[in-house]
């Protein structure tokens, strides 16, 4: 074996030095995190979810911790596309890290303007398209519940670019493997799932909810045990990699979803609590696989033994 493995991963023609993303909306824009982590050190950045327009989000109070998690009702706050070309890519751009933009429309039109503004822009290597949102043309139902919307808003992107098009699920579904395959068909690269789980948390002195918003999305290790058994779930039903997400804190949680089936993961609550986990975890990604005498992280991708 060689002193140093393999920890480069290739998804869906886009290669990353190792398994490891931010999570989108857990990381900024990532210059925010540029004097405690090593930036260039990273698989890659998913920056904070981007609209046409800059968005406002919700009013406050929008995040509260949990039992082993936290709720957030953020509402997708960011800057907008333009000003992020403009005033954040070029910081991102100087890392030589891969750089995947989450897009989020209201219509399927925005979408693909999206998509489109994204593709002819040099240093976005992809773009996460988040399907958690809601359609105003269908009353507010998210795109990503309903198997034909998802179809519709992915093809819409996949039309407008021929840069690595990544797919975010949400858990909110009764089967998310049906979901997954629409997106496939549609024309994904790759999937990333989970997205945060629908809760709630009550005030009981003045019996009202914590969040102005009432709901909100949970993250954490609380839904880690939900995520490895959707990520197993659809790994199996898709040809496509699958990107693992959800209450992701150390090395070892990393580790199990690759060997769930997923090809890289995402770092997301755990930078609140740790700014430098995802450094952490691609230290210890790396030791378990010299401890185990693995040359290649890719040998571990799928190798869950199911058999009684």
């Amino acid at each position: 074996m060689t002193e140093k493995p393999e920890l480069k991963v290739t998804i869906g023609g886009m290669t990353l030095k190792n398994p490891v993303m931010t999570a989108s909306g857990t990381f900024g824009y990532g210059k925010e995190y540029e004097t405690v982590v090593n930036l260039k050190r990273l698989g890659g950045i998913i920056v904070k979810g981007l609209s046409l327009k800059p968005a406002q989000g919700n009013p406050p109070p929008r995040i509260i911790e949990t039992s082993c998690g936290m709720l957030n009702a953020i509402g997708l706050e960011n800057v907008g596309i333009e000003p992020f070309i403009k005033e954040k890519l070029p910081f991102l751009k100087g890392l030589k890290t891969q750089v995947i933009v989450n897009l989020y429309g209201k219509t399927i039109d925005e979408y693909a303007a999206l998509a489109e503004r994204a593709d002819e822009t040099d240093g976005i290597a992809g773009m996460e398209v988040n399907i958690s949102c809601p359609n105003v043309k269908a009353g507010g139902v998210a795109f990503g519940v309903d198997p034909e919307t998802t179809y519709k808003a992915v093809k819409a992107v996949r039309e407008k670019t021929k840069k690595h098009v990544m797919v975010k699920l949400s858990p909110n579904v009764t089967d998310v493997t049906v979901i997954a395959k629409k997106a496939e068909e549609a024309g994904a690269d790759s999937i990333s799932l989970i997205n945060t789980i629908t809760g709630m948390a009550i005030n009981l002195d003045i019996r009202k909810p914590v969040l102005a918003n009432i709901t909100g999305g949970l993250s954490g290790p609380a839904i880690k045990p939900v995520a490895l058994r959707m990520v197993w779930q659809t790994a199996n039903a898709v040809a496509i990699p699958v990107i693992g997400i959800g209450g992701i804190m150390t090395a070892e949680d990393a580790l199990e979803f690759m060997v769930a089936g997923a090809s890289a993961v995402q770092i997301g609550t755990a930078n609140f609590s740790n700014p430098s986990a995802s450094i952490d975890i691609i230290d210890g990604i790396e030791k378990y696989l010299v401890e185990n005498g693995i040359d290649d992280v890719n040998e571990l991708v799928g190798s869950l033994d199911t058999r009684c």
